[in-house]
């Protein structure tokens, strides 16, 4: 497939994204078009069923402040945009807009909308109450933060897997990275585009914030850091009045609440994620525990808002302790001899030189129950279909029923679709699940709440066939975990071999 090239300027770019048409929803976009051509409906009760789409909700912004006139004074909120347009524009308007089933919108430009209703979500609970007479503000500046980036992955949504692979995994500087696929700065890009768009005045206050006003955000980052001496945290801004003022601006409220929701999207636990968390805690001046219970609870309310999904919300990791009670409850140990018999058993069956398997069930169950005597507590195996695009649950143990039923597209997740290329381990571990968090499917993540996962694709003939998944309840692993793990997957391949020449 050829594609044009990337635009290498900032003019270029801006040009890119401002042809870029965005995609809406389609059930709220229909429940919005009835809205318009019903006279009973008042324009408030219109502009709450806009914002259940975002992308229609920047339309309208967008449009109310193209003008020059507005350009003094643009519409800081969707009601004011709307009043400022009228229903018949806005209507005409939606008309471009295209209405697709949720499935149809691009897997990566889906991600980003949900990180960006998370991030409201956070502005509006952590914020909103107490700068009352601001939450229009908050609320819609935080929504749209992201909008220059919904339209930069809908145009090219390749860049967001390039920058994860060389960013989260490869772990290369994040300006490096972006300076080598845009050609500019990523900052750069979305403040020049926040303006050109005419996006609520704060968004691009925030981008400028992190672009220009590093020093600043450095010297409160240090501060942040102290969080359990508050005392000290406060005779320290106000001996430096400059910082306090800066600091306090209420239209840091929506780059505190995206960095939480993007960071948390990669990792609660992570340092990036803490960073954060104490920055918004200095600035609400409350400890760290209790802004990490109030971050806790807005991620579950944004999950409960949107739904069921088959994206991945930060609110999933919060359902299991990554740390401590797990490893506290369910240390390694090692295999008793009955398990140690139990576990050979399986693997002289494995290794048979004659296939003693009908079919790919029996042979996938007793590689199944050689995994957990090795000391597996959780085992998920998965069979890979012949286009190597869909993993199919095989065998589970120590899972819940409905794991089951699980299925993977290969296209969710560039960690699955690296697995598929060739038979291959990776291990997750404290140091690693941070950058790869973000990569894998939530579904999976759901299953293994657990920092030390083992991820091994099976292949034969040089083509992957089988995933397996597996851990031992968060506990780490042991050398002699690693060496069983190992042998047992050898056992399965020469079974996979053996099954395969029956008959011939």
């Amino acid at each position: 497939m050829t594609m044009t090239p990337l635009p290498r300027t900032l003019a270029d770019w801006l040009e890119a994204l401002d042809a870029v048409v965005l995609p809406a929803a389609a059930e709220p976009y229909a429940r919005v078009q009835r809205a318009l051509r019903d006279s009973s409906m008042s324009m408030r009760q219109i502009s709450e069923l806009i914002q259940e789409s975002p992308v229609l909700a920047l339309t309208v912004i967008r449009e109310a402040n193209r003008s020059a006139a507005a350009a003094s004074k643009p519409a800081e909120s969707l009601e004011v945009a709307l009043s400022r347009i009228g229903l018949k524009r806005a209507e005409a308007l939606f008309t471009k807009v295209p209405a697709v089933r949720p499935q149809d919108i691009a897997l990566p430009l889906r991600q980003i909308l949900l990180i960006s209703s998370h991030a409201s979500q956070q502005a509006n609970g952590l914020f909103a109450s107490r700068l009352a007479r601001l939450w229009q503000e908050i609320h819609w500046s935080s929504l749209l933060f992201l909008a220059p980036i919904w339209a930069l992955i809908a145009a090219r949504p390749e860049l967001l897997e390039t920058w994860e692979q060389r960013v989260l995994v490869k772990r290369e500087p994040a300006r490096q990275v972006e300076q080598s696929l845009l050609g500019v700065s990523l900052l750069e890009l979305c403040a020049a585009t926040a303006e050109r768009w005419g996006l609520p005045g704060w968004i691009s206050q925030g981008y400028h914030l992190l672009n220009e006003h590093r020093r600043m955000l450095i010297k409160a980052l240090h501060i942040a850091r102290d969080n359990e001496h508050p005392l000290h945290q406060q005779q320290m801004l106000d001996a430096d009045p400059e910082l306090r003022r800066w600091l306090t601006l209420p239209s840091n409220t929506i780059v505190l609440a995206n960095g939480l929701a993007v960071s948390a999207h990669h990792s609660w636990s992570g340092i990036h994620s803490l960073r954060w968390q104490r920055l918004a805690g200095l600035y609400m001046q409350v400890p760290l525990p209790e802004l990490q219970q109030l971050t806790h609870q807005q991620a579950v309310a944004s999950a409960q808002a949107i739904g069921p999904t088959d994206l991945w919300h930060p609110a999933q990791g919060l359902l299991w302790p990554w740390e401590s009670v797990f490893q506290i409850e369910h240390s390694t140990k090692r295999p008793d001899a009955e398990v140690l018999a139990q576990w050979r058993a399986h693997c002289r069956e494995l290794l048979s030189e004659t296939s003693p398997y009908d079919n790919v069930i029996q042979l996938t169950a007793t590689a199944c129950k050689a995994l957990a005597a090795a000391g597996m507590q959780r085992v998920l195996l998965l069979l890979v279909d012949r286009k190597n695009q869909r993993l199919v649950t095989q065998q589970i143990d120590g899972l819940p029923k409905d794991a089951k039923t699980l299925t993977l597209e290969a296209e969710q997740s560039q960690v699955l679709r690296r697995l598929l290329e060739k038979p291959v381990l990776l291990r997750l571990n404290p140091d690693n699940v941070a950058q790869f968090s973000a990569l894998l499917p939530g579904a999976l993540k759901a299953l293994f709440p657990s920092e030390h996962v083992l991820l091994r694709s099976v292949g034969r003939e040089g083509r992957v066939v089988m995933l397996l998944v597996a851990d031992q309840n968060n506990a780490a692993f042991s050398d002699n975990s690693i060496q069983a793990f190992t042998k047992t997957v050898q056992c399965i391949e020469r079974a996979l071999a053996v099954f395969s020449k029956r008959g011939r």
